[in-house]
């Protein structure tokens, strides 16, 4: 009988390795497309007529953006989803997979963040070629900002996390830098949130300021041609297209970091 016990929960465990084995080959696939990067012959050919500070304006922008969402557009953005459904579907899948313990069980939570994931993706694509062809460029970062954090809002509450709690901001705001980096910045980031996964995150005032213009800066960088090109009428349906590429880079990334955290330190999966 002890010997029937400890099979069935060595097979219980590998299955936790497992899925933990595949998710570092999907990050390891995320880093090695996104590592390096070389320019797009739009960036050649926009290169000398971007202006100088538009960057410096897109950095100020998003980070202003950040700043509104948090302090008061949270429940502004819950009214676009319904957060209690989440909540019970999470309550349901989690009670489900205590029962059966395996590999399909687990299953449910990611199907549940690949929904949300996409359905956002279609919205900010319309939203994004809309905007494109009325010329609007900057005015439009804090709908662009509040779609990124709805997106990552219902992605984290697919796997049991809440987003309300500075250390939770901080760690939404590490990822989105994160999913935009190239090259050693990008492995290091990575190492940094797998890190903060094992021992938790440290939240202090200061440090949510600089990661806030960190991650500002992030986005500004990569999207900072595209949304030159998202100013000028008709043109700019080629920036609002973008906006959808670059979140669904950023969400994809954030499915894999809440995915790790998830079987990491939910007590859902606790045999796997």
């Amino acid at each position: 009988m002890q010997e029937i016990l400890k099979k069935l929960l060595s097979n219980k465990y590998s299955v936790k390795d497992k899925a933990l084995r595949d998710l570092d080959d999907k990050e390891m696939k995320f880093i090695k497309k996104y590592q390096t990067v070389e320019d797009s012959w739009i960036h050649q050919k926009l290169e000398d007529k971007v202006p100088e500070k538009l960057q410096e304006k897109l950095d100020v922008a998003f980070h202003k953006a950040f700043e509104l969402v948090f302090e008061k557009g949270t429940g502004v953005i819950e009214k676009s989803y319904h957060r209690q459904d989440y909540e019970q579907t999470y309550q349901v899948n989690a009670y489900a997979s205590k029962l059966k313990q395996n590999k399909k069980a687990m299953q449910t939570f990611s199907k549940e963040a690949s929904k949300s994931r996409t359905k956002n993706l279609v919205i900010s694509s319309i939203e994004g070629i809309g905007l494109g062809v009325l010329g609007i460029g900057i005015p439009d970062i804090p709908i662009f900002t509040g779609m990124m954090l709805k997106s990552i809002y219902e992605i984290a509450l697919s796997y049991g996390f809440s987003y309300e709690e500075e250390e939770e901001r901080l760690f939404i705001l590490k990822v989105i830098e994160v999913a935009l980096l190239h090259g050693e910045g990008l492995i290091q980031g990575n190492k940094i949130l797998n890190e903060w996964i094992e021992n938790g995150v440290s939240f202090d005032e200061n440090q949510m300021m600089k990661q806030m213009t960190s991650t500002a800066k992030a986005l500004s960088k990569e999207m900072l041609y595209m949304r030159f090109l998202q100013g000028i009428p008709i043109v700019g349906i080629v920036g609002g297209i973008a906006d959808t590429v670059y979140l669904r880079k950023i969400t994809a990334y954030t499915q894999l970091k809440y995915k790790r955290r998830f079987l990491k330190t939910s007590d859902v999966m606790k045999y796997y």
